[in-house]
């Protein structure tokens, strides 16, 4: 009874909460708004990871590592950008500590005071345009293609594990071009990876569009997103990639020479994922019942679960496990055996279950006298029972079966949760059901806050493949040639 999760139609944020908690994947800990990410959560992270690394690697990206401390003054280089994280800066201001000459344990030496306060990464591009400054003198040392996997600090007042946390770890690209176009092209090859990777492996479908400007990563030209909808018809932006421009070259004097000879300041971009990603696949597919996992990321693919009463049986058992296990793992699938003796079947299916691995394999002396085996999708709770000659083929057609599946339910949802509107009665009304509302706007930043003042609905992006059509702002009455992308979000 300690792993039932609240109902999602009793409590969304509660179920959520019991979800992330109960199958082991993080908790908070002692430092307020941070997390601690279990083992569990932590693989699954990693295969995020993996996967997008070899990604970045697939499109001339390369690894490095910038500090974590930046200097106070280079948020002052770039007015935007500041302004745009001021308020969720951590700053370091001094660098010891002593003991409290009352004996009060330890307190900040007041001698030790920083001649220069450093402010604790939120985002890394001041840092890194200040290195660029020394690695770029010729169009010969371009383009320059960084990403890093760090943690950032954003000093969040509501936070909830994984979606929002003081600290969180992501990867940052960090890019340098010659030209306006070769940057633009990076921008606009990063947001297809990221959508690329969200639907082929976490089994969620995307909206890619671009940031109003007053949704844009501060210190922007242009910000391109992918925007993911939640069972509970929010939505959840899951991945920026931004056109900076030359702002951070002109803001930390990066020139270049270029092939006729003539200097120019550098073109750049900056692009990332965070573990948000773990909240978007959490909430995209799960059920009460505990994770959905797709294949491609669960830690665990397949579980074996032997059904015995005496040790004998155990022994034919295994045998038989070890030489499907061999057979799965040559063809690149994840297999966890559970002997644990020390809990019963039933717990080991709940607690599968509940932590989504996606085929649940069942083994007992029946089955090894009928040559068969109980296969269990936690996808559709459906269960069949099947030759255990060639069932690593079958196997392997079902995780692909199971991943394509998850992916066509969120899909369907996405659809059947998208309208259009003409008016704002009628947005006003649609907005209180949730998920993605196609309407006109009229292209101002007034228009765009009042509507987010009155239904707490933002535009999630302008749609790349929208196409043009003539139209009234659904407010203003004025002119509007393309519908946008509103939702209530995380």
């Amino acid at each position: 009874m300690a792993k039932v999760l609240t109902p999602r139609s009793e409590s969304y944020s509660q179920w959520y909460n019991d979800l992330v908690l109960k199958a082991d994947l993080a908790e908070n800990s002692a430092v307020r708004g941070c997390m601690v990410i279990k083992p569990y959560g932590y693989a699954i992270w990693e295969k995020m990871q993996r996967v997008l690394d070899q990604m970045f690697k697939d499109t001339g990206h390369e690894n490095t590592y910038f500090p974590i401390f930046i200097p106070k003054s280079f948020f002052s280089k770039e007015a935007d950008h500041v302004e745009g994280f001021a308020k969720e800066c951590a700053v370091v201001t001094h660098y010891r500590l002593m003991n409290d000459p009352d004996g009060n344990g330890v307190v900040v030496d007041p001698e030790a005071k920083l001649e220069e306060e450093l402010i604790v990464r939120p985002t890394s591009e001041t840092i890194i345009w200040n290195t660029y400054k020394n690695w770029i003198q010729s169009y010969r040392d371009l383009p320059i293609k960084c990403n890093q996997w760090a943690n950032v600090v954003r000093w969040e007042m509501r936070t909830r594990l994984f979606l929002r946390t003081a600290e969180f770890l992501w990867q940052e690209g960090h890019t340098a071009h010659a030209t306006k176009q070769e940057a633009i092209e990076e921008t606009e090859t990063m947001i297809n990876v990221y959508g690329d990777f969200a639907e082929k492996f976490m089994a969620v479908p995307v909206v890619k569009g671009f940031k109003t400007a007053n949704e844009r990563f501060a210190g922007a030209l242009e910000t391109y997103t992918i925007e993911a909808l939640m069972q509970d018809g929010k939505a959840l932006q899951s991945g920026t990639s931004h056109f900076l421009g030359q702002n951070f070259a002109k803001a930390f004097d990066v020139k270049f020479t270029n092939n006729q000879g003539k200097e120019d300041f550098v073109w750049a971009t900056s692009w990332g994922v965070s573990t948000r990603l773990m909240g978007a696949l959490i909430m995209a597919h799960s059920d009460d019942n505990g994770l959905v996992l797709p294949p491609k990321l669960a830690p665990i693919q397949v579980v074996i679960v032997p059904i015995h009463r005496k040790d004998e049986e155990l022994v034919r058992i295994k045998e038989v496990v070890g030489a499907l296990t061999e057979k799965l793992r040559a063809k690149g699938v994840e297999v966890k055996f559970d002997d644990n003796d020390k809990k019963k079947p039933g717990w080991k299916f709940a607690e599968y279950e509940l932590k989504g691995v996606p085929v649940r394999l069942a083994l007992g002396p029946r089955d090894l006298e009928n040559g068969t085996v109980e296969v269990a999708r936690r996808d559709t709770l459906t269960k069949e029972v099947v030759p255990l000659e060639g069932v690593d083929e079958y196997i392997v057609d079902l995780l692909d079966k199971i991943q394509k599946s998850i992916f066509q339910k969120a899909y369907d949802f996405r659809t059947e949760s998208t309208v259009s509107v003409e008016t704002y009665d009628e947005f006003k009304e649609q907005i209180e059901k949730g998920g993605y509302i196609m309407a006109h706007w009229d292209g101002t930043s007034e228009t765009e806050q009042r509507i987010k003042d009155e239904t707490k609905a933002t535009i999630r992006c302008i749609p790349l493949d929208q196409p043009e059509e003539q139209g009234a702002c659904m407010v203003t009455g004025k002119p509007s040639n393309k519908r946008v992308m509103f939702a209530r979000a995380y």
